[in-house]
């Protein structure tokens, strides 16, 4: 959500008849890696909190779960593309580089928000009431991040909207699948991801200054500037990555938590190629790549932490 790493493709191959390639097209719109650091590791966390530190596991319900994710994700980038699109962000200084994003995105995404909130509802029989809030927040977060009419991006609650999405909301949804109730400690623990994911959202939108700011987005990198926005992705990505630091000092975390640190030096060198390209957006890209891997990497250290504590 917010995280731009798919591209649509809206041209038939030029091997293919006119419409053949519309599956090859839908899958184009939601590709595996956003899968990966976004919408999966969050809900992994959860999952690994219930079956590493409370000593419970569903399989059937965490297989559910983990289409009724798929299914938000589907929607989310669906609905991104197509409004950005309509919106023209991408193409305020080159209107020619990108075709429009055609209108079935818009159906595909419709269709996979409903087929998702079908999904929480089944669970809510027999998760109970929090898993309908957790659906309705995750819902009106994902649905209304670009489209209309409340378009939280525009009004500054974007990265905001991601890191409650990615953080708290699906972790401590996933938790409450497998066991029915609340925890404070995996609370703390959704701030990993959390942090992690609204430092994506931010260095990603550095690149796009201009552009966004054209567009009429309050992200906080039009807010604050560019180099500020690298400071700000980078105290973000530390305070995820210090969380296990304090949860292990508060005794809710087992030592392997720390294990998490290990994607520290990704983050020194994203900051390193940060400091010396935010100007100059083509250079960029490396930036962005390690924080990407670092995401990916600490949530998967702490998560594998968790979900191992069982057995040690």
């Amino acid at each position: 959500m917010g995280v731009r790493v798919i591209k649509a493709v809206v041209n038939d191959p030029p091997h293919l008849k006119p419409g053949a390639a519309i599956p090859l097209k839908v899958f184009s719109i939601v590709r595996y890696r956003f899968f990966l650091y976004a919408g999966l590791l969050p809900y992994l966390l959860g999952a690994a909190w219930a079956y590493g530190i409370e000593e419970t596991f569903r399989p059937g319900v965490f297989w559910t779960g983990f289409m009724g994710i798929f299914l938000s994700v589907v929607g989310v980038e669906a609905f991104n593309e197509y409004f950005d699109s309509r919106m023209g962000t991408d193409r305020v200084f080159n209107p020619d580089d990108e075709d429009p994003i055609p209108d079935w995105v818009l159906t595909l995404g419709i269709g996979a928000f409903a087929a998702a909130a079908s999904v929480g509802l089944y669970l809510a029989v027999a998760g109970g009431w929090p898993i309908v809030l957790y659906t309705l927040l995750g819902g009106l977060a994902a649905v209304f991040y670009v489209g209309p009419p409340i378009r939280w991006v525009y009004r500054g609650l974007g990265e905001t909207m991601i890191a409650l999405s990615y953080g708290p909301w699906m972790t401590l949804g996933s938790l409450h699948l497998q066991t029915g109730h609340f925890s404070w400690g995996a609370l703390l623990a959704s701030c990993v991801p959390g942090f992690l994911i609204m430092a994506l959202a931010v260095v990603n939108a550095i690149p796009d200054f201009h552009q966004d700011r054209l567009v009429g987005k309050r992200n906080i990198v039009v807010r604050v500037g560019r180099l500020n926005g690298v400071r700000v992705y980078l105290g973000l990505a530390a305070l995820g990555l210090l969380t296990p630091v304090a949860g292990v000092a508060a005794g809710l975390f087992p030592t392997g938590a720390l294990a998490a640190l290990l994607a520290a030096p990704l983050l020194v060198l994203s900051g390193r190629e940060a400091f010396k390209t935010y100007d100059t957006p083509r250079e960029f890209i490396p930036a962005v790549r390690y924080i990407v891997v670092c995401y990916i990497a600490g949530t998967t250290l702490f998560t594998a932490a968790l979900f191992l504590h069982r057995w040690i």
